[in-house]
């Protein structure tokens, strides 16, 4: 699944593919957004693990991986 996440005074977002859950990082993310946790730590499917400190997170969008179709389809 795909993580979005939006740090403060950065423009771009970070994106990470997690093979983790949406129940799973969405817990993650209220633990650190309700000060128990100091950083947010996600691991992508690849095994590189992104920290970001709690105080610099912007926001977090959780969804389904975007699956990009490479190629020419066929005309009717």
């Amino acid at each position: 699944m795909e993580v979005k996440i939006g740090v403060i005074d950065s423009p771009r977002e970070l994106i990470v593919n997690s093979e983790q859950t949406p129940d799973e990082v969405e817990t993650l993310v209220a633990a650190v957004l309700g000060g128990r946790e100091p950083v947010l730590a996600l691991v992508d499917d690849k095994g590189r693990k992104f920290l970001v400190q709690a105080s610099r997170v912007a926001y977090v969008e959780i969804g389904p991986s975007d699956i990009r179709k490479v190629g020419f389809a066929p005309t009717v």
